[in-house]
């Protein structure tokens, strides 16, 4: 690691992810700017919060002054209509970008997800490379932030490390989630990388935990460093118990995003290849 961070920014800091990152970030940089439409409880001495609407430039703009760092983790978390995605996960997203680089922001850690290549078959294993097949309306929106990144990395010199999340969380909870979990603590050794490697400009990484099952070649990742300490299958018998219980439906259980595949769906399985 050579960056040193002095204050970081986490956006959507009042989320499920953000309240977890919060203390296990804590002690890491000397400030947290914590910013969200709703103020996390329990302040920390170390952290600071400011309410900002990233679909407001202004509001974006003001929670970037004097920020080393970003985690961008604010935005629509799941899928739902484009009245809902647009001005959080499109608009909000430029936002972000935007300010960073009238403020002078260096480094941005984008929160994407596996959602952006959800429609690639789980028979095939792809790497960060692989065009973006994107499973939701929600997915398309993350799609974007990787491709804004990419803007504002090569033309404004914004770097970015771009994280496609797998599946969040203390353990892996069905049969899918055993080949894409991400634990909290490997999570934030994919955003200390982040902020802090001194040779990245863009690049793409999946975030997952040691996945014997998964899906994808994550050695971009290894190649920054990032060696997961948490291993899925520790937690299987549990995970196969809960799909034995409520299996997925034949589409999603062929694709990678699961039922984000499933819903609305009116395709051609056999065309999707």
């Amino acid at each position: 690691m050579g960056r040193k961070m002095k204050r970081v920014l986490i956006t959507g800091a009042a989320g499920g992810i953000g309240t977890s990152l919060r203390g296990l970030l804590r002690g890491a940089y000397p400030e947290l700017v914590l910013s969200d439409r709703v103020a996390p409880a329990d302040l920390a001495p170390d952290e600071r919060f400011v309410a900002a609407d990233l679909a407001d430039l202004a509001q974006v703009e003001s929670i970037c002054e004097g920020v080393d760092g970003i985690v961008h983790l604010g935005g629509r978390s799941v899928e739902d209509s484009w009245e809902e995605i647009h001005p959080a996960n499109i608009v909000g997203c430029y936002n972000l970008y935007e300010a960073a680089r009238r403020k002078g922001v260096k480094r941005v850690i984008f929160a994407s997800t596996n959602h952006v290549v959800g429609f690639y078959r789980r028979t095939r294993r792809i790497d960060n490379r692989v065009q973006p097949r994107p499973d939701s309306r929600y997915g398309v929106s993350k799609a974007y932030g990787e491709a804004l990144a990419a803007l504002y990395a090569d033309k404004y010199g914004v770097e970015s490390l771009c994280v496609r999340i797998g599946n969040y969380g203390d353990k892996p909870l069905d049969k899918r989630r055993l080949s894409m979990w991400l634990s909290p603590r490997d999570f934030v050794q994919l955003v200390r990388i982040g902020l802090e490697h001194p040779e990245i400009h863009f690049e793409i990484v999946y975030g997952s935990s040691h996945c014997e099952r998964a899906w994808w070649d994550n050695s971009n990742a290894e190649r920054l460093g990032y060696r997961p300490q948490d291993v899925a299958e520790d937690h299987r018998d549990a995970a196969l118990a809960a799909t034995a219980a409520n299996p997925e439906s034949e589409v999603s259980a062929t694709f990678i995003g699961g039922m984000f595949c499933d819903m609305e769906f009116k395709g051609d399985l056999d065309r999707i290849r």
